[in-house]
């Protein structure tokens, strides 16, 4: 796990506003203490070791179904351009028959390690069915995101309002499994936002 040197970024922020010229005013002056403290918040998913959320298990019904939690609050840091990345996730797995399961809060809690980094979008969900997978080994799972990319709405091309929507699958899920296109739907349904899979 990384612990953020409080003190280097400080110093790295002040660096960044005299080389971009910004004039220190009075709205300045205790920025780089400010973004430094940001940016130990913003990145904390480094502190965190998101399987272990996985680990306590509890017995379900002999065929507890498919479970799906959605509208999970995404919030990222694109690693290309230190810039926002927002949007809704949805986190899905279906049991083995007698398997145990975990709370439905530690799925978000899973996706939620793993985006507070620097980071693409395909690799976050990645990481969480890899992480689902690995500790459950279920017959499936998938993780789908619908964000928005500041790299993508503010700078560059500059299109507002532009989402970008990834699905990851583990185990026996292909694309056109039933699970999966039922995640799917649940996710149109919760994510409020537009893009087409990839």
């Amino acid at each position: 796990m990384t612990v953020i040197d409080l003190e280097k970024v400080q110093t790295a922020v002040s660096d960044l506003l005299i080389a971009l010229n910004v004039d220190e005013g009075e709205h300045t002056l205790d920025t780089p203490r400010r973004v430094a403290k940001a940016w130990a918040e913003t990145l904390d998913g480094y502190e965190d070791d998101p399987d272990r959320h996985l680990e306590r298990r509890f017995s379900a019904p002999h065929d507890p179904g498919l479970i799906v939690v959605a509208g999970i609050r995404v919030n990222s840091t694109c690693a290309h351009h230190l810039l926002p990345v927002t949007g809704m996730a949805t986190v899905a797995y279906r049991p083995r028959p007698g398997d145990e399961i975990v709370g439905l809060s530690k799925l978000a809690r899973v996706l939620r390690g793993y985006a507070r980094r620097l980071q693409v979008q395909e690799r976050i969900g990645h990481q969480v069915v890899t992480a689902v997978q690995n500790a459950l080994s279920p017959l499936g799972s998938a993780c789908v995101i619908t964000a928005e990319h500041g790299c993508m709405t503010i700078r560059g091309v500059n299109e507002p309002g532009t989402v970008t929507t990834t699905r990851a699958l583990g185990g026996e899920w292909a694309p056109d499994h039933s699970d999966v296109q039922a995640v799917l739907a649940e996710h149109a349904r919760t994510a409020g936002m537009s893009g087409s899979a990839r």
